[in-house]
């Protein structure tokens, strides 16, 4: 079997043709910053309460006729009700006044029956204010993010294998076209109903698009240059797009514009079809040797270098395929079928599962770090970019078993440290839950590299979309998990903590693949180092087998 990075090694590392890949693919996901979490001040709640209709009634009682409730020890008007105005109008006529002539608390209420007035202090509008998703509607808002995470878990699962099975270039492309067309489609939603779907759709093409970008740059660039590209390049752009966002939003208060905006940046990414090409990787995995090799003369041309007469010399060329010589076809069944495969996948999709909840639920909770939005988004964008940078540093230099799971245990353990600390120390809680936003971060964008590295080239976009899908079943869940501090105020962190130790040492059981070339076909993910436990070595195990792995 052929070995790719060698093959193609005449290329080099960073030439024309590789610079191109690399900014092109890290640039596509800047809009998938901004507009996976956009759902943070497109269905933000604002300040609201009761409508008051036109009514002939005194001052006195226009002042109080919203009643004043307690929450979380602040004073506030009720959001979802109001003293009857049949009641009021009575007491008004009679020329009583409240607080001294009627006690409140004995007047009957009644619910928001004229809709509700929401204020515009931060937003013009937000899909709350727009569908009215408050007081009993309320459970649509948290709703509405798990059906967008909902659209993310099908596309992980669904861009896959398509990805695998018709090409890495052409599902990138038509994911990009759906996140852009449904996103701008939803300025135009009637309803919440409508609003949802389209809002489905647009998950569904984000992940693809993000999934496909990864593991098409992944496969084509080599040596330190893919360790950038896959810790440092798309995940800094990720979060360049993410910072993006409440800057745009503090221009554009109202939610349409907001997505319209968002929507209208993907349009720019059209022109990259002529200057991104397939995986090469991939294409030989076919039997598209012709092709493969057109697109490596091609990139050997922009780097100014010649290419052998024969580039791929395993391969036979100019036959057509019969059924008995037919390429074997793989699917997600193949992650499961052998036990040391089997045990990789389970591992892995636990890791990806406390990733996705820890990282999303530390980002829709920003807005608690500070009374405004933008400020609250800005530092949880921000802090990404050292927890990237951190990534690169461990990928480049450090075997990743270990540099991933102390990433992740330091995110878990920071969560855990939150209930110590005093009530008049707020902003030392804040800090420690940035921590854990960091470590989430750091693993993260180690995880996608360290997955693409575990599996075959035959294999790589299944897994890493299987993966993905069952981290999406976190992220579903995530708009709902901060809502349980209302039986326990620190509830939440303590999950999610516990979720990040376990996953950190579940981590050290997985294959190290630091160093190694990527595998090309599961006979060789099959030599690679079995799954065991870290703190027992196996009497008898052949050292000289990693030697000469690292050496195919």
């Amino acid at each position: 079997m052929y070995n790719y990075d060698e093959t193609t090694a005449f290329l080099g590392h960073w030439g024309l043709f590789q610079q191109i890949v690399f900014f092109l693919l890290c640039a596509s996901t800047i809009p998938n910053g901004s507009g996976v979490l956009s759902i943070v001040f497109v269905a933000d709640i604002p300040s609201h309460h009761c409508m008051i209709p036109e009514v002939n009634v005194t001052q006195d009682w226009l002042n109080v006729i919203i009643p004043i409730k307690v929450v979380n020890g602040k004073q506030e008007l009720s959001r979802c009700s109001r003293y009857r105005l049949d009641v009021v109008r009575n007491l008004s006529a009679q020329g009583l006044i409240p607080g001294r002539d009627v006690n409140l608390t004995d007047l009957e209420q009644e619910g928001c029956v004229h809709g509700w007035s929401y204020s515009r202090d931060i937003y013009q509008s937000t899909i709350v204010s727009e569908f009215d998703l408050v007081c009993s509607e309320q459970w649509k808002q948290p709703f509405t993010s798990t059906l967008y995470f909902l659209g993310v878990l099908v596309g992980s699962f669904f861009s896959g294998q398509l990805s695998d099975r018709y090409g890495r270039k052409p599902v990138f492309f038509a994911t990009m076209a759906c996140q852009t067309i449904f996103t701008f489609a939803q300025v135009f939603s009637p309803t919440w109903t409508v609003f949802s779907i389209l809002l489905f759709f647009s998950g569904l093409g984000q992940i693809g698009n993000y999934i496909s970008a990864f593991v098409l740059g992944t496969e084509i660039l080599t040596g330190n240059v893919r360790v950038l590209f896959s810790s440092l390049g798309v995940c800094l752009c990720f979060a360049m797009g993410y910072m993006m966002l409440p800057l745009m939003a503090y221009f554009l208060t109202d939610w349409k514009s907001l997505l319209l905006a968002i929507a209208l940046s993907g349009l720019l990414y059209i022109p990259l079809w002529w200057f991104i090409p397939e995986s090469p990787r991939w294409l030989l995995s076919q039997g598209r040797v012709e092709e493969a090799e057109a697109i490596i003369r091609n990139a050997a041309k922009k780097n100014k270098v010649e290419a052998p007469q024969i580039i791929f010399q395993n391969y036979s060329r100019g036959e057509k395929k019969t059924p008995s010589t037919k390429e074997e076809r793989h699917s997600v069944f193949d992650l499961i079928r052998s036990s040391n495969i089997r045990a990789t996948t389970l591992i892995l999709c636990m890791v990806w599962f406390t990733i996705v909840i820890g990282y999303y639920g530390l980002s829709l909770n920003s807005s608690q770090l500070s009374a405004d939005p933008y400020i609250s988004c800005f530092i949880s964008a921000a802090v990404e970019v050292p927890g990237y940078i951190s990534s690169w540093l461990a990928l480049q230099y450090f075997p990743r078993r270990p540099s991933t799971s102390c990433a992740m245990l330091l995110g878990g353990v920071s969560l855990f440290f939150i209930q110590l600390v005093p009530e008049n120390l707020p902003e030392l809680s804040v800090a420690l839950e940035m921590l854990g936003k960091y470590g989430f971060t750091t693993s993260a964008s180690m995880i996608f590299a360290y997955t693409a590295e575990l599996y075959p080239t035959v294999l790589r976009n299944t897994a890493t979309g299987t993966c993905a899908t069952f981290s999406r079943v976190g992220s579903c869940i995530v708009p709902f998990l901060f809502q349980l501090r209302v039986y326990f105020k620190y509830l939440p962190y303590i999950i999610l903590g516990t979720l990040g130790v376990v996953s950190a040492f579940a981590i050290l059981f997985l294959p190290e693949s630091f160093g190694r070339p990527l595998p090309e076909t599961i006979q060789q993910m099959h030599k690679r180092e079995r799954v065991k436990c870290p703190c027992i070595t196996r009497k008898g195990t052949p050292e000289p087998v990693v030697i000469l792995e690292s050496q195919l």
